[in-house]
């Protein structure tokens, strides 16, 4: 286990002093060599801990994912634009999909770009429909409302689910 995962930063501001706590804070404030060194220097707040991801968070992770994504959307886009205006162009582009993976946005558009001055273009494209895609289109409250849809239901799934099993096996008994 890593030593850095035992101190955790937190950017929650401080727990407000209650009425309890005066006295003792006072003294301790007034006197740090009085100071127990056993005490932990952990910050609390609100948000739940969630150990495991190092220095990112999981909105962090998320947001990496999602970058990806976006870039796999946006090349779909061309693509689909490119097949009605731009045949040469979409075979090109199909071509490089093809033989490149789309796991790494960035890395994918890099190398299109490296590839010759009309790839260039192309993946120009994919990183302006990208970001417009992200900025104005992408639908995050929807994204939201998704997201908690879906764990709340598959909670509530599992548990009827286990409850019917162990309820049925009950009876059999």
């Amino acid at each position: 286990m890593e030593s850095s995962s035992i101190f955790q930063l937190s950017f929650c501001p401080p727990k407000p002093v209650t009425q309890s706590r005066k006295s003792n804070s006072f003294h301790r404030l007034d006197r740090p060599w009085k100071q127990s060194p056993l005490r932990s220097t952990r910050v609390f707040c609100n948000k739940m801990f969630v150990p495991g991801f190092g220095e990112a968070s999981p909105e962090l992770k998320a947001a990496q994912n999602l970058h990806s994504f976006f870039t796999y959307v946006a090349v779909k886009i061309v693509l689909a634009q490119l097949e009605s205006y731009n045949p040469e162009g979409h075979v090109e582009l199909m071509d490089f999909v093809q033989s490149h993976s789309l796991n790494d946005g960035d890395e994918f558009c890099a190398n299109l770009m490296r590839v010759s001055s009309r790839h260039k273009g192309l993946a120009l494209r994919i990183l302006e429909v990208r970001s417009a895609y992200c900025k104005k289109d992408f639908e995050w409250d929807n994204l939201n409302k998704l997201a908690v849809k879906m764990v709340d239901d598959s909670n509530t799934r599992i548990m009827r689910d286990y409850v019917l099993e162990t309820s049925h096996m009950e009876r059999e008994n």
